[in-house]
């Protein structure tokens, strides 16, 4: 009796978890399951002249600057998801950000913080604004 209980609790937990029926997970009911497209992105990335994460400097001086522009930056009143996720990548005190923000004025406040922490000649602004 407790295996056929077992059983069938682990077949309840399973129901609906199908990915090509999409009927659970948080794509909400009636929308189309269509996956985001990074193939350009994924190409410009790997040409080996854009800064990626794996760049990112291992020595105490950088990851300190990583650190400490991380937090200024998110204290950024109102800042979008996306504006909270930018990419910060340092070596040798040389600054890049890459990613999407939401408006030009989030990419201008990221940029005025991180620019009076790390001095404007040291930074690579490699934001993206989203374009509504």
């Amino acid at each position: 009796m407790r295996v056929l209980l077992g059983c069938l609790l682990l077949l309840s937990a399973c129901t609906g978890c199908d990915p090509a029926n999409n009927t659970a997970g948080n794509t909400p009911a009636g929308r189309a399951n269509t996956a985001r497209d990074n193939t350009a992105v994924n190409q410009r990335d790997s040409d080996g002249g854009t800064k990626t994460p794996f760049d990112q400097s291992n020595t105490t001086a950088d990851t300190e600057l990583v650190a400490k522009l991380r937090s200024e930056v998110l204290k950024i009143d109102k800042l979008s998801i996306n504006g909270r996720n930018i990419k910060i990548i340092t070596n040798d005190g040389k600054v890049v950000l890459r990613g999407p923000v939401e408006s030009a004025a989030e990419h201008d406040s990221i940029l005025k913080v991180v620019n009076g922490i790390a001095g404007e000649s040291n930074v690579t602004d490699d934001l993206e604004v989203k374009v509504n």
